[in-house]
């Protein structure tokens, strides 16, 4: 099962956790992304988030089945956030349940790794004394 979401609004931590929990599952692995206060050694005051919508969520929904083709994952779920988030809010969860750790490990690293580098989502890092547009991707 794949649940994918772009939201211009507060994702919610424990309503993906409960959405991945199955009982045949008995690893659930969750990558949180937060919004840090340093980039570079430079004050970050705020990130901005865009995105090309239905390309982006074509491309999540991509990732999660090529993640459901390469391990024995039961369920996974992208969420990704858009517009203005400061420091300590959540921009992606990302969550993988599957029978054992090791797939759900693996599949979520590989779920986050392809996002930022696959799906068209921008991030604007505002900083006191100015900012940059970069891709969502380190």
């Amino acid at each position: 099962m794949i649940e994918v979401k772009i939201s211009g609004t507060t994702l919610n931590i424990q309503s993906c956790i409960d959405w991945v929990m199955s009982p045949q599952c008995g690893g659930i692995d969750v990558f949180i992304g937060t919004v840090r206060n340093i980039t570079k050694g430079k004050a970050v005051v705020r990130l901005e988030f865009e995105a090309y919508e239905a390309m982006a969520l074509n491309e999540m929904r991509k990732i999660a089945e090529e993640v459901l083709h390469k391990w024995p994952v039961q369920k996974i779920l992208i969420h990704h956030r858009t517009g203005v988030l400061q420091t300590g809010d959540v921009p992606v969860i990302i969550a993988v349940a599957a029978a054992h750790r090791d797939a759900a490990f693996e599949a979520c690293r590989y779920a986050i790794d392809t996002l930022k580098q696959t799906v068209p989502i921008w991030k604007k890092e505002v900083f006191e004394d100015g900012e940059i547009w970069v891709a969502a991707h380190p």
